[in-house]
């Protein structure tokens, strides 16, 4: 039998809590990590056409009602990590140096992200790679991630727009930054997820070696 709205319990133990957060957004928390969780595993076993929303509360031990208080549909909650990963390169990003170019800030921001004792890079995390690599090839799973793609890269751009001073409708620099910084990031992710990497090399260092790439091609395209 599911748990009501006011008992509803994960499967998992509880999280340490976290700063600032009081007993009732701890649990919405533990609740939104049990569906997300959910999401990914019946989805990486059954495949996403076969998985119902019904299912992942079910899985989750929760009702229909609190998955919809959550998310909007299977693909956003086994895609939350991504967003949340978004937010805390946003968040990164903004105790960078202001004197720091911003490229620079950007790629170090990811380097923050990716070396967070706290949260693990996605390659220590069980099944992202897997689900990742879904992505490519499920329109729909396609459609979301750029969704959360979009969103954090337009909070990337407010960010370096503040730190330059600058207004991002009419200085296109912000954008152009951005666009370059968090390309490189997806390609390096969606190269990672298809094995194009060394195999002892880790997440972190494949990224790296993605910037490289950039600034490398970058120096040579110069004007003439």
């Amino acid at each position: 039998m599911k748990a009501t709205e006011s008992t509803e319990s994960t499967p998992q133990a509880p999280a340490p809590g976290r700063a600032g957060e009081d007993r009732r957004q701890r649990k919405a928390r533990q609740t939104r990590e049990a569906l997300a969780d959910a999401a990914i595993d019946l989805i990486l076993e059954h495949g996403l056409a076969a998985v119902t929303v019904e299912a992942i509360a079910e899985r989750a031990d929760v009702t229909r009602r609190t998955f919809s208080r959550h998310f909007g549909g299977k693909e956003a909650a086994a895609l939350d990590f991504t967003r949340a990963d978004g937010d805390r390169i946003n968040a990164a990003l903004r105790t960078r140096p202001a004197d720091e170019p911003p490229l620079a800030a950007y790629r170090a921001a990811v380097q923050d992200w990716l070396a967070d004792p706290e949260t693990p890079g996605w390659h220590r995390r069980p099944r992202t790679r897997a689900l990742l690599a879904l992505v490519d090839t499920e329109p729909a799973l396609f459609a979301a991630y750029e969704g959360v793609r979009v969103d954090a890269q337009d909070e990337s751009v407010r960010i370096i727009a503040d730190r330059l001073g600058t207004d991002p409708v009419r200085d296109q620099r912000p954008a152009v930054i951005v666009g370059a910084a968090a390309g490189v990031l997806t390609a390096a992710l969606r190269s990672w997820a298809r094995g194009g990497h060394a195999d002892d090399e880790d997440l972190a260092a494949h990224v790296e070696r993605a910037y490289d790439v950039l600034t490398g091609e970058a120096a040579l395209a110069g004007p003439r």
